[in-house]
């Protein structure tokens, strides 16, 4: 790891994670701090996914970041599994892109394509990875940036898919959109996160409408069980909301989390 962090500039690191080596932005509060002080970030994502994937199983990740989840996701369906991991950050892509190359995971593969509901272009805002902030909080479709490929899931024409993971700053609903052809044909389970009071109705009712029953996934930032064993949690109360969405021809639940049973569901405390 010494060796790794000396032909890095100054503003990355890397850190030993559960999952194996990850370069990180130094100045990521979220995603690369968790991954610094804890050898982890939102392991009770990784911890439900380890519940609903394996070996063999395609995975398509839609709005990957640094990989903090994609590489645990590629560790799940292994060599003979496949994970399609979309970035439309071009410096986050790269990073991406080190961190798989770093863990050897030749069946992930990495585009950086915005995934939506149309094909065409869109841009997204420029963050230096220099900079002190929130890297998994930038939305596309600013008027200054990098322009980025947008493209739809359905366009990939996927011949099997366990998992569609969503997590794209309130554009969820445009990547069910997009997507909602290969989600009547091959009914993968989906991930999606939703903690945007005014866009939640719609993109509920989208994935109803697709024939799934939903159920809200609250994961706290900070996890006592982290890696590193440190009981410092610098996170507090932080946690994201997710909803885990399966085919209702499944006849699955899912444990003791809230089903969201209309579009109209608040939050749960």
């Amino acid at each position: 790891m010494t060796d790794a962090q000396q032909v890095l500039p100054a503003h990355l690191g890397v850190a030993a994670t559960r999952y194996g080596p990850m370069i990180f932005p130094r100045g990521d509060v979220w995603v690369g701090r968790s991954l610094a002080l804890y050898g982890e970030y939102s392991e009770g994502e990784t911890a439900l996914f380890h519940q609903i994937l394996r070996p063999g199983d395609t995975v398509v990740e839609a709005g990957a970041n640094i990989g903090a989840l994609t590489i645990p996701l590629g560790r799940l369906v292994g060599s003979t599994g496949r994970v399609l991991a979309f970035e439309a950050q071009r410096s986050i892509h790269s990073v991406l892109t080190a961190n798989i190359l770093l863990n050897g995971l030749e069946h992930v593969w990495a585009e950086r394509v915005a995934v939506g509901d149309r094909a065409g272009s869109i841009t997204v805002p420029r963050l230096a990875l220099s900079a002190v902030g929130n890297f998994g909080g930038v939305s596309v479709g600013s008027e200054t940036g990098d322009e980025c490929p947008m493209r739809t899931l359905d366009s990939y024409a996927l011949d099997h898919l366990k998992l569609i993971k969503i997590d794209v700053e309130g554009a969820e609903s445009e990547v069910i959109d997009g997507a909602a052809e290969t989600i009547r044909r091959l009914r993968p389970i989906l991930y999606a996160e939703n903690d945007r009071r005014e866009k939640s109705p719609g993109l509920i009712s989208r994935i109803m409408d697709l024939g799934y029953r939903l159920w809200w996934h609250v994961v706290p930032l900070y996890s006592a069980a982290n890696y590193r064993g440190d009981s410092n949690n610098v996170f507090g109360n932080v946690a994201s909301f997710n909803m885990i969405c399966i085919p209702r021809e499944n006849g699955s639940s899912v444990g003791d989390s809230v089903e969201i049973l209309s579009p109209d569901a608040t939050y749960p405390r």
